[in-house]
């Protein structure tokens, strides 16, 4: 006879590892989830991109909440960002799950449609990765500081464009937020833009999540035991964060996600 709750009984040790180390990863650098965790699903275990993406969503919703509660008990998130990125990206993420349902893309479509997205999306966040200081020093010598509201503005706009890209393939909230904000931030601590980073991706990916759930995307054993892992992940890692070190986590991710990429394109 057995004592544990009904839910436990269909966690999956894989999964429950796969989430812990990605939670760890996004709580120390503040990049790597969707980036990370969709392939993992697509590639390794065989899941549709449909419902890898969907079920990554809320995943990172959840996840991240975990994170951004650590992050805000240090005092590592800028709200003001937050609350500009959010303004561009939630509109965004609802005006796409219309688009993608006024269209009814079939299932087939869908999965290579997905697939694609997330292959340029981690291309791009390949980019942002490597070519984070070049790009920060080229930004600075050609565009130089932008006037507060120029700033603003266009802290909309990368919010824009991030929730069109996460609500399709999951993927662009973590390094390609990241870069961004380091660009029009150059004068906030890394360790804040991190934290602002994962507090926005919370409710983005709850929005685009919840979008994906009312259509029957989501797989919830497959959530529910990669939560077992990804919490206690991203609130450990999140919390020795503002200590640690994150270059050589960023260049392992990249050349994961380069092989990952053009293993999707092929």
């Amino acid at each position: 006879m057995s004592f544990l709750p009904p839910f436990l009984h269909a966690i999956n040790p894989a999964y429950v590892i796969s989430g812990f180390g990605v939670g760890f990863l996004v709580g120390i650098t503040g990049v790597g989830g969707g980036s990370l965790m969709t392939p993992i699903l697509v590639l390794l275990f065989g899941v549709h991109p449909v419902t890898a993406v969907g079920t990554d969503l809320i995943y990172a919703s959840i996840t991240k909440t975990g994170g951004s509660l650590v992050h805000g008990f240090n005092k590592t998130i800028d709200w003001r960002v937050v609350g500009r990125l959010a303004l561009g990206s939630l509109p965004a993420s609802l005006l796409t799950l219309g688009a993608l349902y006024v269209f009814r893309i079939d299932t087939a479509a869908s999965n290579a449609l997905i697939s694609k997205v997330l292959a340029v999306a981690l291309l791009l966040t390949v980019v942002s990765l490597l070519m984070r200081k070049r790009l920060l020093a080229t930004y600075s010598k050609r565009v130089g500081l932008l006037s507060p509201e120029k700033t603003r503005r266009l802290t909309i706009l990368t919010g824009a464009v991030l929730g069109v890209l996460v609500t399709i393939s999951s993927i662009g909230a973590g390094a390609i937020g990241v870069t961004a904000l380091l660009l029009l931030y150059p004068e906030l601590p890394i360790k804040k833009i991190a934290g602002s980073d994962i507090a926005h991706a919370v409710p983005l990916t709850l929005v685009a999540g919840l979008g994906h759930l009312m259509s029957g995307a989501i797989n919830i054993p497959l959530l529910e035991s990669l939560l077992v892992g990804s919490l206690p992940g991203i609130m450990l890692a999140s919390a020795f964060a503002p200590r640690l070190p994150d270059a050589a986590l960023r260049y392992t991710l990249a050349a994961t996600l380069l092989l990952v990429a053009v293993k999707l394109l092929m």
